[in-house]
């Protein structure tokens, strides 16, 4: 057989066993006579460049690894929709579109994946541009990722110049495979799918994409033409993107009826914890596409559609056990030992507690049957105990009266002032002061290590733990004085494992005064707190002789946060290991000083993913003005600039009247 005739036997057969596979759940080969098939078609398409095909199976393994993504302007806004979070709200806005639209007008009511939403063109039926949805006017070209995404297809039915538009997400399966597969390795878990599908989608390396095992749901069509006159509605564009190949959005229902209406967003709701994917909501439009055109839209948002967010997910599950862990500050935080219970689309058999005074307002016990639920999707927590399920065997809990890492004494504090560093934010706590805590100082080298403060790549607790049981650290400094030599000893840390580490503490030398201060842990001082002292006083040197009246006089610095930094800086340990991270060529000093004014007085709240700009690197560029980032949005707050996916912070400010930027109006503003 000829190679032309090879390679085009191959792709059929390949094709025709990836869709029963991906798409029916029913193979009919082995994987292993699969991968045989697709190696073969590899090797024939790489020495036959000639024969190339943009739809082959072969560009569903990704190709190059790019610097970054290039921009692509959507020719249709990818919008996003007012949110509703009760019935009530969902039937008003119903009545609403009934008033102006006729009262026989339909709805469809699909779930809301909780994904990342995504534009796909095709120009004569083959794919030829897939983008993120980024400001909704323009996000990132994707492409290369999107041909990983097996249920995308290459080649549509006809031979169409179309834009869909859909949502891409990570199955449960997949994720709980990553995670897996991370912990095994000592590195960062996801926290949730969501946050999984949108690192995976915009990984720089498409081959890493095509490993983590996305899919899509198809929602939308954007433009072009369908070549069906008779398509009038919603239900029928689905209908019409399924028969080209997609995989279109399911459990689409359309009704009239108020009533029906909401009883399948209630369904949905009930079928969630069933789903093999997270959802976050329902979202309910008006199927006429006419009556869409005759509504119109508001300032931001159509006036035909919005989105039903469904409340947390709350399971019931027994709680056997509390365990106390003890954070870097030395707080000990009780974890309850859970049956294990599927939540919101992961496996969870622990959750935080808080502090011992949560745990006897709401009377938990150990046999206790309890509810869970998950803050935000993501951080697993005990709601409350469920007392009419009590047999009489459950036992009320004591907290310790020694820290279970070093046997010390421990102290109660009552702190009322809020603090940021993401442990002392209840109202009382058990704290270990011992500096010689083991699990402290572990905790306090993670927390150095940590994205938002040296950012050291792939620093975990294994590793961290290996370390220290190998008497290689001693504390955070000692990071800097580690060979390659010594890391590639370690257990599944191989040569380039350790290249890749050396590379990345090299790098966090530059990572500046405001990130070296976070990492530092001073208690009650967290990220934005370190970059106002790196801005008032520019050296560490600066801050070894600052006194508490000086401290004080940075906006919102009370006298306890004041105190904790000259008490910090005064200590022999702490000049030690600044002394150590020197040496090892460490910046601590000069923060960049503003190079202009026109942000002064003004403060900003950060929300959502900003297209091609981290968070981290848009509030630089507003201290850098003057201007003032806070973690909360309040009537104090002049702007909120939002990207992708926001969130509460969002819905907030907009209940506030806050104004809203997006990151081209912030940009502008920079100028």
């Amino acid at each position: 057989m000829e190679a032309k005739q090879r390679i085009d036997y191959l792709r059929t057969v390949i094709k025709y066993h990836s869709k029963r596979y991906y798409e029916h759940d029913a193979p009919e080969i082995s994987d292993f006579e699969y991968d045989k098939l697709f190696e073969e078609l590899k090797l024939l398409e790489a020495e036959h460049p000639e024969y190339y095909d943009p739809t082959s199976p072969v560009h569903r393994v990704g190709g190059r690894a790019l610097d970054k993504f290039e921009k692509v302007r959507h020719e249709v806004r990818m919008g996003s929709l007012t949110d509703v979070f009760d019935l009530d709200s969902l039937r008003e806005f119903i009545r609403q579109v009934k008033a102006e639209a006729g009262d026989s007008t339909e709805f469809s009511v699909e779930p809301k994946i909780d994904g990342l939403s995504v534009s796909l063109k095709y120009e004569k039926g083959i794919l030829t541009v897939g983008a993120t949805r980024g400001d909704g006017n323009v996000g990132e070209d994707v492409t290369a990722n999107i041909k990983t995404i097996r249920t995308i297809p290459l080649e549509i039915t006809e031979p169409l110049d179309i834009t869909v538009r859909g949502e891409v997400f990570m199955p449960h399966s997949s994720f709980e495979r990553l995670n897996k597969q991370k912990e095994e390795e000592g590195d960062t878990l996801w926290a949730n799918p969501r946050n999984a599908a949108a690192g995976s989608l915009r990984c720089l390396d498409s081959k890493e994409t095509a490993k983590r095992g996305l899919d899509i749901f198809v929602f939308n069509f954007q433009s072009g033409e369908l070549n069906d006159s008779e398509i009038t509605t919603h239900k029928g564009t689905i209908d019409k993107i399924a028969s080209l190949g997609f995989k279109a959005i399911p459990m689409l229902t359309v009704s009239s009826d108020e009533d029906e209406i909401v009883n399948a967003v209630v369904k949905l709701g009930e079928d969630r914890p069933t789903l093999s994917f997270d959802i976050d909501g329902a979202v309910i439009k008006v199927n006429s596409l006419e009556k869409r055109r005759e509504l119109g839209e508001g300032t931001s948002t159509p006036k035909w559609a919005v989105a039903y967010k469904y409340p947390p997910e709350q399971k019931k599950t027994r709680l056997l056990d509390i365990v106390v862990q003890v954070g870097r500050t030395g707080v000990l935080t009780p974890n309850a030992v859970l049956e294990p219970v599927k939540l919101a689309g992961t496996t969870v058999s622990r959750a935080t507690l808080h502090n011992i005074d949560i745990i006897r307002d709401r009377d938990i016990r150990i046999g206790d049957n309890v509810i869970v639920q998950k803050a935000g999707d993501i951080i697993p927590e005990v709601v409350s105990s469920v007392k009419e399920d009590r047999n009489g065997g459950e036992e009320p809990y004591k907290m310790p009266d020694a820290c279970p890492s070093c046997g010390e004494e421990l102290t109660y504090d009552d702190a009322k002032d809020f603090i940021d560093d993401g442990e002392d934010f209840t109202l009382g706590a058990l704290r270990c002061t011992n500096p010689a805590c083991p699990a402290q100082l572990a905790r306090n080298i993670e927390h150095f290590a940590s994205k938002k403060a040296m950012n050291i790549e792939g620093v975990g607790g294994k590793l961290i733990k290996a370390l220290l049981d190998n008497s290689l650290i001693h504390d955070a400094s000692d990071l800097y004085y580690l060979s390659k030599e010594e890391i590639s000893a370690l257990d599944r840390m191989g040569e380039k494992s350790a290249e890749n580490f050396i590379a990345s503490v090299e790098a966090s030398k530059k990572s500046g005064l405001a990130r070296l201060l976070f990492a530092l842990g001073i208690r009650h001082i967290g990220e934005v707190a370190s970059a106002e002292l790196a801005s008032k006083f520019g050296t560490v040197e600066a801050l070894y002789d600052a006194t508490v009246e000086e401290i004080t006089e940075i906006e919102d610095f009370g006298l306890i946060m004041a105190e904790s930094v000259v008490d910090f800086f005064k200590k022999d340990s702490t000049r030690y290991i600044i002394s150590k991270l020197q040496s090892a060529g460490v910046i601590t000093g000069e923060e960049k000083k503003k190079v202009t004014t026109e942000f002064e007085g003004l403060t900003f709240v950060l929300t959502g993913t900003l297209e091609n700009m981290t968070r981290d690197e848009a509030a630089d560029m507003i201290k850098a003005r003057g201007g003032k980032v806070s973690s909360s949005v309040s009537k104090k707050t002049d702007y909120v600039l939002a990207g992708e996916a926001a969130g509460s912070k969002l819905t907030k400010a907009q209940t506030l009247g806050v104004k809203i930027i997006d990151k081209e109006q912030f940009l502008e503003m920079c100028k």
